[in-house]
């Protein structure tokens, strides 16, 4: 099974930097990286690059113009370009446990997407963790809280079973799942822009689609670096279109990822 790893990011090129380096310390690489990147400037550029030069691994990096938060868009065209079997999503504020990639391709199993655990650094703790470049993290680390949820038992993880109902300890910054599973709903729904339930949306028509949910327990650790809420304007109208794929049973988004892979199948960029 080959698989990638799908980092989204926006102008935070101190906290991809961390991400990157956790990159490097993962215990099982996978196949290919790619980097979804909603209009970040040069900063951000510089880090790829310097991480492709210390890596030997394909590395992705899809841009696309600033115009406000379009997540929806930049992972439907980061997922265009995978050519992996099985899919790894994080975001570019969350560092990630030496084992995070070995434990989502352990636990990967037909029909199901699993959802890991977030431990979130502490307000007051983010400018030491940046200064000092830190990218690992045990149960006693100042700084952090959700302190259990950074317990890694491999053992523990098969306690939990998939299920059909949606959990909301699911995170778009901490989730895996089949390609083929996600071009079946269409991946993301691109009418959602601006922050909020995007990732929820996104999830709901894969339960739909009768593709069981597993929470990742005990593994699949990243850390969530603290910053301020994202601007809330959009949430009513996104909350709207989540709530009408609740009542229609929809697996499907008409805005999606069939456009981005129809322009891959004619060999033409994609914009």
């Amino acid at each position: 099974m080959k698989s990638a790893l799908i980092i989204s990011t926006y102008n935070w090129p101190e906290a991809l930097k961390l991400v990157l380096k956790s990159f490097r310390n993962q215990s099982v690489y996978p196949d290919e990286v790619i980097i979804a990147d909603d209009g970040s400037g040069k900063e951000t550029r510089e880090v790829i690059e310097d991480f492709r030069r210390t890596i030997k691994l394909k590395v992705n990096h899809i841009w696309q113009e600033d115009r406000g938060f379009r997540k929806s868009a930049i992972l439907n065209k980061a997922l265009a370009q995978v050519t992996a079997e099985y899919v790894i999503q994080i975001d570019g504020d969350c560092i990630m446990h030496k084992d995070f990639i070995k434990d989502h391709l352990a636990r990967a199993e037909p029909g199901v997407f699993l959802f890991g655990s977030r431990v979130n650094i502490k307000p007051g703790a983010v400018e030491k963790v940046l200064n000092l470049n830190k990218a690992e993290f045990s149960f006693f680390s100042p700084g952090i809280k959700n302190k259990t949820r950074n317990i890694r038992i491999p053992v523990f993880q098969d306690l939990y079973k998939p299920k059909s109902d949606f959990s909301e300890k699911t995170r778009g910054c901490n989730l895996s799942y089949w390609r083929e599973d996600f071009i079946a709903v269409n991946g993301y729904d691109e009418t959602m822009e601006g922050w909020g339930r995007e990732d929820s949306e996104f999830v709901i028509r894969l339960l739909n689609k009768n593709i069981k949910g597993k929470r990742l327990r005990y593994g699949g650790i990243v850390y969530h670096i603290y910053h301020p809420e994202k601007s809330k304007e959009f949430l009513k109208a996104n909350s709207k279109i989540q709530q009408r794929t609740i009542k229609e049973n929809k697996q499907w988004c008409e805005n999606g990822v069939a456009k981005y892979l129809a322009q891959n199948s004619m060999n033409k960029p994609i914009e």
